[in-house]
């Protein structure tokens, strides 16, 4: 009983009985108009292919014409007789007169706007600014950097920062969590959650509900001007993939902050710890996901999605602490980029590439020292983000990964999908193709093979390939 399901939400509730009385509906709307502290929903009943006397009510009707003999009868029964592909006289009258009403409506509008300019310059520029998408200058001035003897800290906790950093210069951007706030950190100090009755509030305290949380975001999105940020547990995205497609296709800059990123969260176990979840992610077109090594490249990430206007932006963060990088500035917005070991004997290209994302490039680090011990001479590659990085010129990602380097060992704590694209025929993958499992997040990656040991045993075996 669906309308009984949102008159126990709360929401304002009508019924029309027929969709084809016209005069039920406009009551309904003006109705629905009419009650300004809470949604409206009007449940109209229709029959599908109303006026077919063969096919109205039927599956038929659904996806396939009627065909020229039942549209024929269907014009008949509704007493239509005007040809097809045509426009009746009455209806271009219509909508002519509606397009008038639209001019004006928008005249008035741009008079109300242009007093409010004249009576409040500096709110309207910072609104005008907001609805175009623009970024105020040193909006980012105020986020950390983090040196490489830091102590380390998760990239859910980078987030935070970042997060605390840049929301007192964007009033725009507005978001919360699907009640994980306290895993996500995604709450902002100082700023009460949004309530019935009170709109101002820039937090929004979704509740258990990924699906409901991310299309209220394409909505705010779509509002113009807001920019809006969702936040779950990574492997929960399945329940929000709709939405996150949606707001794809519409090419809406939601941003998504989606936590504990691999098996790596340990205790929870296989229910929440994401497997297949990133490449799923990153099969949908128009959504760029980043997978950030450490905090430094979380702040660039941050920032590069919020520099985003043409859709939706995924940062996949750790629970679980990693090491500060070096990171240089720029390199996060370009995908991939050389973190570690430029060249072999005489400037030749290296011996071996290793490429990770996230929590695993500060592995690969340790592999290549291990490596380096045995003559080999790698390159560290971190590719936080496989859509941007494709998007660079040839010349880039040669430079990055060159061709004539066949031996290479990509290391990613989840589904091995995808990864040939960069290994090839002659590469490896240390991933993981089953369900994982309930421990520490230490002694979980350690059974799963995300060792020294099993990065160097499998650059062996490329090398020996080669």
């Amino acid at each position: 009983d669906v309308p009984a399901r949102y008159r126990a939400y709360g929401w304002h509730v009508q019924e029309v009985a027929d969709g084809n009385d016209a005069e039920a509906l406009e009551r309904a709307l003006a109705q629905a108009r009419g009650v300004g502290d809470r949604p409206s929903l009007i449940v109209v009943r229709t029959v599908i292919g109303y006026g077919s006397p063969k096919l109205a009510g039927t599956s038929k009707v659904h996806g396939s014409p009627l065909g020229a003999e039942e549209a024929a009868a269907t014009k008949a029964a509704l007493g239509i007789d005007w040809p097809a592909f045509s426009v009746p006289d009455d209806v271009l009258v219509h909508m002519r007169e509606a397009a008038v009403e639209g001019a004006e409506a928008h005249a008035a509008w741009r008079a109300v706007w242009s007093a409010y300019e004249a009576a409040h310059p500096d709110l309207a520029a910072e609104l005008a600014r907001a609805m175009h998408r623009e970024l105020p200058a040193g909006f980012d001035a105020d986020v950390p950097t983090w040196a490489p003897d830091a102590p380390a800290i998760a990239t859910r906790k980078a987030s935070q920062a970042v997060l605390q950093a840049i929301a007192p210069h964007l009033p725009e951007l507005v978001g919360g969590s699907a009640d994980l706030a306290g895993s996500n950190l995604t709450d902002l100090p100082g700023e009460r959650a949004m309530a019935p009755g009170d709109h101002a509030g820039r937090t929004i305290h979704f509740g258990v509900r990924e699906h409901a949380m991310a299309t209220v975001a394409n909505g705010l999105a779509l509002h113009g001007g807001l920019r809006p940020f969702v936040a779950t547990f990574l492997v929960f995205a399945d329940y929000l993939r709709p939405a996150l497609r949606l707001a794809a296709l519409m090419k809406q800059p939601v941003i998504y902050v989606l936590t504990h990123d691999s098996i790596g969260l340990g205790g929870d176990g296989p229910t929440h710890q994401p497997i297949e979840t990133l490449a799923s992610l990153r099969a949908i077109p128009n959504v760029t996901v980043f997978r950030p090594a450490d905090a430094n490249e979380t702040a660039q990430a941050w920032l590069e999605a919020l520099r985003r206007d043409d859709g939706p932006t995924v940062l996949a963060l750790t629970r679980q602490n990693v090491p500060h990088l070096e990171v240089p500035a720029g390199a996060v917005v370009r995908g991939g980029y050389v973190l570690a070991g430029e060249a072999g004997t005489a400037g030749a290209d290296p011996d071996l590439v290793l490429l990770a994302t996230g929590s695993e490039v500060s592995l690969a680090l340790d592999a290549q020292a291990a490596l380096a011990n045995e003559g080999v001479a790698t390159r560290v590659v971190s590719l936080p983000s496989w859509e941007r990085f494709e998007a660079q010129d040839e010349a880039y990602r040669e430079s990055v990964l060159p061709r004539a380097v066949r031996a290479r060992v990509a290391i990613e704590a989840g589904a091995t999908f995808g990864w040939a694209r960069y290994v090839g025929l002659d590469g490896e993958v240390v991933g993981i193709d089953r369900f994982g499992a309930s421990a520490p997040g230490p002694e979980v990656l350690e059974a799963f093979g995300f060792t020294v040991g099993h990065v160097v045993e499998a650059a062996r075996r490329t090398l020996a390939r080669r």
